[in-house]
This record gives C-alpha cells, structure tokens and sequence, in this order.
C-alpha cells in the first residue's frame, strides 16, 4: 500500500507551529478516532503488549508481532500514525531493520534512548550513550531518499537532567531525525530550554506542567 499521502500530513504537523494532541489507537479504534477528526494516532508498546499478550509492557514482544499490528491499523484506514519503536531494541543494525519493518507498517517511528530490556537488579531504565545514541538514530535517518516515514528520537530529561537532554537532543538532530519526544518536561521553563534542539517536539507525561 501507498502511506505517502499519510506521512506527508504528519511532516506538515511537525513543519507548523500549532500544538496537536495524538490520540491512543488499535484496530478499529483508529478509524473512529479518523471520524471524530483526530489528526494523528498513537500505537503504544504497551497497548501492542496487552493486545497480543495480555500482559505488561516488559519488551517481550517481537518486532514483527509489533510492526504487524501497526500494519493492521494503519491498513484499516487513513489516519497518519505514530508507534513507540521500542520493540526490535538493540544496536544499530537492530535499529536499521525496525525502521525497514515499520516503513512497510506505513507509520511514524519513535524510538527510545533507553537500554531495553531494563537490566536485571537496575533500580531505573538506563540511558544508552550518547554515541551509541547518534549511531541508531543514524541508522534509523538513514533511510532512502523516497522515503516520507518520520523519525523522532525519544529522550528521558528526568533520568539525565535538562542539559544532558538537550546534549543529547542536539545530537540526534545532527545525526538527522526529525523531531524529539521528551519524557517528563515538568516546568514551561524546561520547555523553552528544549526548544534550543531547534527541532519539533512530541511531549509526553506532562499532566501536572507548571507554569513557571
């Protein structure tokens, strides 16, 4: 099938300067958010985890379990969607192959900083270096030249601090991404400091922002 036309709306989010609200799907459930007017879709490892395996999100499922669901719903209907590409973890290579998976998927990668599966005894998720960071996320940009699926580099400002963040942030834009996903951004403060990535962000945990 043909996502081209998908993809070209969600690049046209991130090239504009409004705030636009992703709406969690699977299934049929993306083609009601499409007739209620949501503009793009967010398919979670953790709602791909409960829905094959009934379980947790504790980066067991496969990479083709995933991509196949993604396929699924993005087949059912129009609406350009996002994934959490957290499933097919690994080095640059395993990098490389996601991103190929998910091309053919028809949707949008978000990929995470993290090492997973969390190492046994690890009291919380551990970042990746910055360099091994670059050299996925250079995997992941590397796609062909054709190509209109969208990246976007997933980091953890609240395990790192705010300017390990933006380092890093600032990274992977050289390594040629198209947009940031923060986690936990706590303040608006926070947010102007993000913003010197000079790239589109996708916020995520930030119910209780403050204002200051």
């Amino acid at each position: 099938m043909n996502w081209t036309d998908r993809r070209r709306r969600f690049r046209a989010i991130f090239s504009g300067n409004r705030c636009v609200i992703p709406v969690g799907v699977r299934s049929i459930s993306a083609r009601i958010a499409e007739d209620l007017g949501f503009e793009v879709g967010m398919f979670a490892g953790s709602t791909a985890s409960l829905t094959v395996l009934g379980a947790p999100d504790l980066i067991v499922l496969t990479l083709s379990e995933f991509a196949g669901q993604a396929y699924r719903i993005s087949r059912a209907g129009n609406l350009p969607l996002m994934v959490d590409a957290d499933h097919g973890c690994g080095n640059a290579l395993n990098a490389k192959r996601t991103v190929q998976e998910l091309e053919s998927a028809g949707v949008g990668d978000q990929p995470r900083g993290t090492n997973l599966p969390t190492p046994f005894g690890a009291a919380k998720p551990r970042l990746t270096s910055i360099a091994e960071g670059v050299g996925e996320d250079e995997e992941r940009a590397g796609r062909p030249a054709e190509s209109t699926l969208c990246i976007a580099s997933r980091q953890r400002a609240q395990i790192s601090g705010l300017d390990d963040a933006i380092a890093r942030g600032k990274a992977m834009r050289r390594a040629g991404v198209d947009a940031l996903f923060f986690v936990s951004v706590r303040t608006r403060a926070e947010l102007d400091a993000l913003a010197a990535t000079k790239l589109p962000l996708i916020l995520g945990g930030v119910s209780n922002v403050s204002p200051t």
